[in-house]
């Protein structure tokens, strides 16, 4: 589903206008990285959590050229589904 699609169906299950789902959406959007910008945990029961993790540096090799090279520490977004999500899809 793409952003489009999504709004869409938020304007059709609430009633919304397309703009104002539109604008929903990006609020929501918007707060969820923002918040992880921060490092803090967003955590919506029943579907998830979003959070922000370390990754250490570690080793790495070139796939063209085979060479063995040194891939830096970054911080990565994670997210783990919640039981009724998992519950959903089947999981």
């Amino acid at each position: 589903m793409t952003k489009p699609e999504l709004v869409d169906q938020v304007a059709a299950k609430t009633g919304m206008k397309k703009k104002d789902a539109a604008v929903a959406v990006d609020a929501v959007l918007e707060t969820i990285q923002d918040t992880l910008n921060r490092k803090e945990q967003v955590s919506l029961v029943g579907f998830g959590t979003f959070d922000v993790r370390a990754r250490g540096e570690r080793m790495g090799r070139n796939p063209r050229t085979g060479e063995q090279i040194t891939i830096p520490a970054s911080m990565v977004c994670i997210f783990r589904p919640g039981r009724k999500l998992r519950e959903a899809v089947g999981g």
